[in-house]
């Protein structure tokens, strides 16, 4: 599979998961049906603008690429919120299913609460202290009856004072246990680490895991739609395969066939050019024998063996006008060299 197909594969697999995320998200977010089905529609178009629009404004004007990202923006902006609604919702549903785990233990509940256990203390107390004011003068059995019964009062008060205690912190260290599990594990430290609340870490996380998310099937759409990159041409093929560039004749020949053929016709004139300009040296070369009695066109075989190694080695093409170039010779010492090059080896 190519590198085009895995990333067109990947972002439809990241636009599908977003819209399942607004899909459930604006499901929970309405009331009735009809609510709910306004909320799915609004998310799915807002999370495929945020994702295919970067793509297909890519080659437009200018002022349709500014307004163009202005809405991306804001549909990137409403997408995300949406996702956080669904990330937060969902982590509230899963910390209500951990604290459905909490096992109760059964507690007596006790027949009356704290306070009014602790009014008839009080009420107890003071009639202790008014006993214990009084002077025992005459008779003081009364009065000792009556202290002893008033202490046991207070005795099965405080008693049961300790019940109720024990019963409300039971009660609390079950709440405790749930408020616990109704957040994230992660969460709760985390938040405790940055010295804040669950719910606000809960929203920052939720905002985050959405920005990834669209971020991802933005660019990857971006890269999946985006044309693909030409080669680049071969050097000295340019000038002459650009002008027909998208051209089929009458009779459906491709175009790269008549750039061949404009290639063949291009190297073929450079040889009649040459060729020429071995005629029009060996004209001089003629007159310049007559009026030279050692012209330059005899060489030595040293010359020619020089020239064949730098040919053989590359530094130099066997044609007349880089021999000219490489040594600094006449064009008719040039054509003599080709030639005795020729006379050497024939496929020169």
């Amino acid at each position: 599979m190519s590198v085009r197909r895995w990333t067109a594969t990947l972002a439809a697999a990241a636009t599908a998961t977003a819209l399942s995320l607004s899909v459930l998200a604006g499901w929970q977010r309405g009331g009735t049906l009809p609510e709910r089905i306004v909320w799915v529609a609004t998310g799915v178009v807002l999370v495929v603008s945020a994702h295919l629009l970067p793509a297909l404004v890519h080659d437009t004007p200018p002022h349709v690429r500014v307004m163009g990202s202005v809405l991306w923006a804001a549909c990137l902006a409403t997408a995300c919120y949406g996702h956080a609604v669904f990330f937060v919702l969902a982590q509230q549903h899963a910390g209500e299913q951990r604290a459905t785990t909490v096992a109760v233990t059964p507690v007596t509940t006790p027949a009356r609460n704290l306070t009014a256990v602790m009014a008839d203390r009080a009420a107890v107390v003071r009639q202790l202290a008014w006993i214990d004011a009084q002077r025992c003068s005459r008779d003081c059995t009364a009065r000792a009856a009556r202290h002893a019964t008033l202490a046991a009062r207070l005795d099965a008060l405080d008693a049961e004072a300790g019940d109720v205690r024990r019963s409300q912190a039971a009660d609390d260290r079950v709440v405790a246990q749930r408020d616990a599990l109704l957040a994230d594990p992660v969460t709760s430290r985390l938040a405790a680490l940055l010295g804040t609340t669950t719910a606000r870490v809960d929203l920052l996380s939720g905002l985050a895991f959405a920005a990834v998310l669209e971020g991802v099937a933005c660019l990857l759409w971006w890269l999946a739609l985006s044309p693909p990159s030409r080669p680049a041409p071969l050097p000295g093929v340019v000038a002459t395969v650009a002008p027909v560039a998208g051209v089929t004749d009458a009779t459906g020949v491709a175009a790269t066939a008549v750039a061949d053929s404009h290639v063949g016709v291009t190297a073929s004139r450079e040889a009649v050019a040459e060729s020429r300009a071995e005629v029009t040296a060996g004209h001089q070369a003629v007159t310049h024998s007559r009026d030279d009695p050692l012209p330059d066109t005899v060489v030595s075989g040293d010359d020619v063996a020089r020239l064949a190694d730098d040919i053989a080695a590359g530094r130099v093409r066997p044609t007349v006008a880089d021999i000219r170039r490489h040594l600094g010779c006449s064009q008719s010492r040039a054509i003599a060299l080709r030639r005795q090059l020729a006379a050497l080896s024939p496929a020169a």
